[in-house]
């Protein structure tokens, strides 16, 4: 089966073409020009690359957040505009989730941290099972000092959250707390795909109408139209 799969939920995007448990491709970028304007050049390039037809893709996979609001909404009208395109089911994969991966072997519990701005995090805690993240609590955001308090053990920090928050981390668990190398702080596409590849294998996809963003906390202008309608749905 070939997933092709798109994150776009931070600065550091990407976009892979995997076969089967197969890497064929995989295009990083963390640039100053935006994810739209990348993004297609991107997906043409790991195709042509790889000598893949568009058309010959099984499923598209996409990480639909939590993350940059306006990255995810790039990255999941791609992703909806290929499946369309082509017929082919969807498939939504976790940012922090895919965040874990990347210290799949880790004997330690995981926090994926993405910097969420306004001095908060998106936070995930995971136990790594068979290579794959096992949630230990719901994903959220949080202020980091809330966050570190409620840790009690050892914990494997990775992600850009916790580049940007790892003297605190450090101030509140000393030794407690360890740190995966630079290299690992970015989500990868490639490991979406392998996130994805079981779920395509039981037949739990998606479709254009039925794959929502988690952004998990309300956008800037969900935020603004609360305040001038208070006591009033969205």
């Amino acid at each position: 089966m070939t997933l092709l799969a798109i994150d776009t939920a931070s600065s550091a995007g990407s976009i892979a073409l995997c076969r089967d448990e197969k890497l064929c491709g995989e295009i990083l970028f963390n640039v100053h020009s935006t994810h739209s304007e990348r993004l297609m050049v991107g997906v043409r390039q790991v195709l042509a690359d790889t000598g893949t037809a568009l058309e010959s893709v099984d499923a598209f996979v996409v990480v639909h957040g939590p993350g940059s609001f306006t990255g995810l909404r790039v990255g999941m009208a791609t992703a909806k505009g290929l499946a369309m395109a082509t017929g082919r089911p969807l498939i939504g994969v976790s940012s922090l989730q895919t965040l874990a991966m990347n210290v799949a072997e880790t004997e330690y519990p995981v926090c994926a941290l993405l910097d969420a701005r306004k001095k908060e995090v998106y936070a995930g805690l995971f136990r790594m099972r068979r290579m794959h993240p096992v949630p230990l609590a719901s994903e959220r955001v949080i202020a980091p000092a809330d966050l570190v308090r409620q840790i009690k053990e050892p914990m494997l920090f990775v992600g850009e959250g916790a580049v940007v928050y790892r003297s605190l981390i450090e101030d509140h668990l000393g030794v407690q707390a360890h740190f995966a190398p630079w290299v690992l702080n970015s989500p990868r596409a490639s490991l979406a795909a392998l996130l994805a590849l079981e779920r395509l294998r039981l037949g739990e996809t998606q479709t254009p109408l039925t794959l929502i963003p988690a952004y998990i906390r309300p956008s800037e202008a969900e935020i603004t139209w609360a305040l001038k309608h208070p006591g009033q749905g969205s």
